[in-house]
């Protein structure tokens, strides 16, 4: 079988699967890769870190656990799952709702370029490093992420909009992460990702009038191999008790208020898409938090307390700033620059509000394994 011929959703091999996405890409839109090339906080990032110190990482204390979540992995369950079947609804992009149509095209350029970058950082530690047994994990989620991205392309590829992954790849700008940053960000990255998608599928089960387009039907197998690397990286942390004691429970709560925020900011920004699905963005977002903090206590040592007046009403100022934000990028000029000044001021401050919040510590449990469960 060549390339040419082969599926993304049947490919074991994340290079391989980038292949076969380069030959689509001749069709693909320059306004999506363009949009997807973006950087700002709010955009999905590259990421590129200390190869070598992941390579000298050894599991050996966490090795039962660590065979039982590769076994699992190696199984691979959702091989052939990623791709349209019958289950596929007809999609009528030309008579959608206008604002809908614009913020459910943001929705999945956003998704795909945040799986592509997880499938870019992990492929490259398959590729570079020695250790056998980070290697064979990171070859594992490559393997996935790439199949999430090639099936998001293909939503987008019936709009006539799909992104370009391997221009991606050659020309996005790459955030260097300490290996210790990586581990604090991807973790919560699909942890919160298991959590949102788990949230949407549930909700669309009871409420099947509101699912507008087909993608939502694979979400429940798209969040639990989110809850698999979830779960790798936790084990990561576990290997050194450092990573999630003393100083590190700073930089813990810095990443959890900035990952809960970043997603309450982006999600607010497309109310059309979150009526069309009949969720209150609210409602939504304490419904990911609850369930994200409840995963976290696997591995890290506090939760943030969101059910303090002051979460939710920081939250909304930072919000309010963000568009105050925006609309001075917008204005430009001399006084759009003053208020664009005094936007970042107002967003500063309403983080470092959420930030102070004090925390909810608990003791770690002895065994950091869990199984989907929402």
């Amino acid at each position: 079988m060549n390339v040419q011929t082969k599926h993304t959703a049947d490919i074991t091999d994340a290079e391989e699967s980038l292949k076969v996405q380069e030959t689509q890409s001749v069709v693909d839109s320059k306004a999506a890769t363009d949009v997807a090339m973006s950087n700002t906080l709010l955009t999905p990032r590259f990421y590129t870190t200390d190869f070598d110190e992941l390579d000298a990482i050894d599991v050996t204390p966490v090795r039962e656990d660590w065979d039982h979540l590769i076994a699992q992995m190696v199984a691979d369950p959702n091989k052939g799952h990623f791709k349209k079947n019958e289950d596929w609804d007809t999609v009528d992009w030309d008579n959608m709702e206008p604002t809908l149509k614009k913020e459910f095209i943001d929705f999945l350029i956003s998704s795909c370029t945040a799986e592509f970058s997880g499938c870019v950082l992990y492929k490259e530690m398959k590729r570079r490093g020695n250790n056998e047994d980070i290697t064979q994990l990171f070859q594992l989620m490559a393997r996935d992420e790439a199949r999430h991205a090639g099936f998001i392309n293909d939503a987008l590829r019936e709009a006539g909009v799909a992104v370009n992954l391997g221009f991606l790849t050659q020309k996005k700008k790459y955030t260097y992460f300490r290996p210790k940053f990586i581990y604090y960000a991807t973790y919560l990255s699909e942890k919160i990702g298991y959590a949102r998608y788990i949230t949407i599928f549930r909700h669309l089960e009871a409420h099947p009038e509101h699912r507008f387009h087909p993608i939502f039907k694979w979400f429940e197998e798209w969040c639990n191999d989110e809850f698999s690397h979830g779960e790798a990286f936790a084990l990561l942390m576990k290997t050194d008790p450092k990573l999630t004691s003393g100083r590190n429970v700073l930089w813990i709560k810095f990443f959890l208020t900035a990952v809960y925020a970043t997603m309450y900011i982006r999600d607010h920004q497309r109310p059309a898409f979150h009526k069309a699905l009949g969720v209150d963005p609210d409602w939504y977002a304490h419904e990911v938090f609850t369930k994200t903090s409840e995963l976290t206590k696997q591995i890290f040592p506090i939760t943030l307390d969101i059910e303090n007046p002051r979460w939710q009403a920081g939250l909304e100022k930072l919000q309010k700033a963000n568009i105050d934000l925006d609309a001075a990028r917008k204005e430009g000029g001399p006084l759009g620059f003053v208020k664009r000044l005094a936007a970042q001021a107002r967003a500063g401050t309403a983080f470092a509000g959420l930030y102070f919040i004090p925390t909810k510590k608990h003791a770690l449990p002895a065994s950091t394994r869990m199984e989907p469960a929402y």
